[in-house]
């Protein structure tokens, strides 16, 4: 295709980099050579951050920067550069943390204007065109900061100063004075703060739709996930009726993809009926983390559905041949915000005939339509009240409901698809790696072992810098892996190295794990070594080495790391790490007491402190076998392992001997049981101890 401009993006690898790589703008990445840039000529930087799958990001651009009278005016007063914040998060929370910080509110596109030191003074979002939507234009916008900086560049320059002063204090934010007796945490963690939580996290919740708050509504899987937990140390009903609630009308609504699986970011109505489509890999790891929870309590098939047809959407759409897992899938196709999930009720007629009627009726398709003349698939009613109301046989229902979206998914492959961030990241694939890890072991499906083994041998093969080294990069794209890993990428990767562990108890994950976890108290500690700092020591390209510590979209990295060091401490005997986890938490909890919602992995970790956690070593001959039966139990707060042969390097497995019978050795709490036999005696024993 012949195309009448060709910026420096066509070099980058980032598919949201590329979609600018025609722009008349004279568009830089992020790097020394724009940096200089801009000293060298005394220009203000014009910094845009977005992502691939972001709706409002390709308005922008087919507005603004595909206009060339705009870009004109960009490239004769800016210093332009584009960045994809799923490459550098790390900018794109700074800038965003100074948009905020000046307007209120964030979001993407992110469009932030620095001096030629990189340190920003005005930004804002979307921007349209004309004025519209009480918003200024872009070229208003554009020619008021090129005017400014002419004509008032010192107090900009001191502005901005203030500005990045601001942002740095909100590291401090989480700094006060420790006190108190790190082995006495049920001192420092209680029952009512666990109860507080749950109080909080109630007052949030749709009772009627699931989930929590208003429109648009965030699945919010850490809190659900805290909730299942909940319910099983403190015997809470209601804590569980709630967390079913959400994710049974997440699972009915248009939020999922009934038809190829998947779910998409997040739903703009209380009901969960109309998604912003894009599909996202973290939300779907995080939703299969979760569902295993609810399929381990309750059993039900539902649930094993939505964990097989989700990791299949995956496999099929998001999956890289050697076994990575892509970014995203866009929202628009055609230029079309869901064109490619919505139905026409008299193309579904054709399509299916005389199934058509009962198929309809089932997922609320009308002739008007349900969203913009148009319907997404949406079932009013559970299946079980559905066919019990219509005197249906279920297995007949069933393979109804089957055969329809066959037939309908083979039409939809033959439209044109939404867009493919095929970009990997390493924290993202470290969630979708523990999930399916935790998938297989609790459906005991030897498939998704398979599958999970090969995701992490395609991390350690792409993602790690040198060979033998433990040091990783955060993204890969066609043979090049780029950007030094974040606290995030490490996290998480840590955590699905645990995660692993229990496939098949090879040691050799946990290992890798405590290895990774020593690098990053290594390299991405605070002053004060509490907190971990989101960026590398050696990193020098930013402004500002942030300490994230909210439970956002995806965990924060040092709750995960607060978990992590948790268990690792366990496991290798090593007291300071938990010292640190208990000093994390305890900086936060304050905050998270107050705000669960907003720091739910700090919630759950919160609340194993103050139930414990169950330390579970199997040992004896087939002990794996065993082990793999207690694995099937829903116990929230565990570390297990299991050995066949003596095994002294682990202070679980130390000094307890092979018996012909594998035995369960139980500790919390710095006490430690006799001996169970059975996957019975050892749940009989975890219902009573906690409830």
């Amino acid at each position: 295709m012949t195309t009448a401009f060709t910026n420096r993006l066509i070099n980058e690898t980032s598919p949201y980099l590329l979609q600018h790589a025609h722009n008349p703008v004279d568009w830089f990445a992020w790097g020394d050579e724009a940096l200089q840039k801009a000293k060298d000529e005394d220009k203000v930087i014009l910094v845009s951050i977005g992502y691939s799958a972001c709706h409002w990001c390709h308005v922008m651009e087919k507005e603004s920067f595909e206009n060339e009278t705009t870009a004109h005016l960009m490239n004769e007063n800016f210093v332009n550069i584009k960045i994809d914040r799923e490459e550098r998060p790390d900018l794109d929370h700074i800038y965003m943390d100074a948009v905020q910080a000046i307007s209120g509110n964030g979001g993407w596109p992110l469009n932030v204007f620095l001096t030629p030191a990189a340190k920003p003074f005005y930004g804002g979002t979307y921007y349209p065109q004309v004025q519209a939507f009480n918003r200024s234009s872009w070229t208003d916008v554009l020619l008021n900061i090129a005017q400014s900086w002419k004509e008032k560049k010192n107090e900009i320059e001191s502005q901005a100063e203030n500005l990045v002063a601001h942002i740095s204090q909100t590291n401090n934010l989480v700094q006060k004075k420790f006190e108190g007796i790190i082995e006495e945490t049920q001192n420092l963690f209680t029952l009512d703060q666990c109860q507080s939580m749950f109080a909080a996290i109630m007052k949030q919740a749709d009772k009627i739709w699931g989930g929590f708050g208003k429109a648009p509504k965030f699945p919010q899987t850490f809190t659900i996930q805290y909730l299942l937990q909940h319910q099983a140390v403190a015997n809470n009903k209601d804590a569980l009726h709630q967390a079913l609630l959400s994710l049974d009308k997440m699972l009915q609504g248009g939020i999922y993809d009934h038809i190829g699986g998947g779910m998409a970011r997040y739903s703009t109505d209380n009901e969960w009926l109309a998604p912003h489509f894009e599909k996202m890999l973290y939300d779907n790891a995080l939703l299969i983390d979760v569902l295993c929870d609810a399929w381990q309590i309750t059993n039900a098939a539902k649930y094993k559905d939505a964990i097989l047809k989700t990791i299949a959407f995956v496999q099929k759409e998001l999956t890289h041949p050697d076994g990575g897992f892509y970014a995203a899938l866009d929202a628009d196709s055609e230029g079309v915000e869901g064109k490619y999930y919505v139905w026409q009720k008299e193309e579904i007629n054709f399509i299916l005939g005389n199934d058509a009627a009962v198929f309809c009726d089932f997922f609320g398709v009308t002739e008007k339509g349900n969203w913009e003349e148009a319907n997404i698939l949406n079932i009013l009613k559970p299946r079980d009240e559905y066919v019990a109301e219509k005197n249906i046989e279920e297995k007949r229902f069933s393979n109804l409901i089957e055969n329809c979206i066959q037939k309908l998914s083979k039409v939809r492959e033959s439209r044109v698809m939404p867009a493919l961030d095929d970009k990997v990241i390493l924290s993202w694939n470290a969630l979708m790696l523990k999930a399916i890890a935790k998938a297989s072991i609790v459906l005991q499906d030897g498939s998704l072992k398979e599958m999970a083994e090969k995701n992490f041998t395609f991390i350690k093969a792409n993602f790690t810098k040198n060979v033998g080294s433990v040091e990783m990069m955060h993204t890969f794209k066609e043979g090049i892996a780029k950007y030094p890993a974040f606290l995030d990428d490490y996290a998480y990767l840590i955590a699905a190295c645990i995660q692993l562990y229990e496939l098949d108890f090879n040691v050799d994950y946990l290992e890798q794990a405590n290895q990774y976890a020593g690098y990053v108290i290594e390299n991405f500690s605070g002053e004060d070594d509490i907190f971990f700092l989101f960026t590398h020591k050696n990193q020098k390209d930013i402004i500002i080495r942030k300490i994230e510590i909210y439970d956002g979209a995806t965990p924060s990295g040092n709750s995960v790391m607060a978990t992590n060091l948790t268990k690792l401490s366990i496991i290798f005997n090593k007291p300071l790490w938990q010292q640190r986890a208990v000093k994390m938490l305890f900086q936060v909890k304050d905050a998270v007491v107050k705000y669960p919602s907003s720091f739910g992995i700090w919630a759950s970790l919160l609340q194993q402190y103050c139930f414990g956690i169950n330390e579970i070593a199997i040992v004896g001959l087939n002990a794996d076998s065993l082990a793999r039966e207690i694995c099937l139990n829903f116990i929230p707060y565990k570390i297990l392992m299991s050995t066949s042969v003596q095994n002294d390097t682990y202070a679980l497995l130390s000094e307890k001997p092979i018996s012909i019978k594998p035995l369960i050795y139980v500790c919390k709490n710095y006490k430690c049981l006799l001996p169970f036999k059975t996957n019975n005696e050892l749940l009989s024993y975890v219902n009573k101890y906690t409830n």
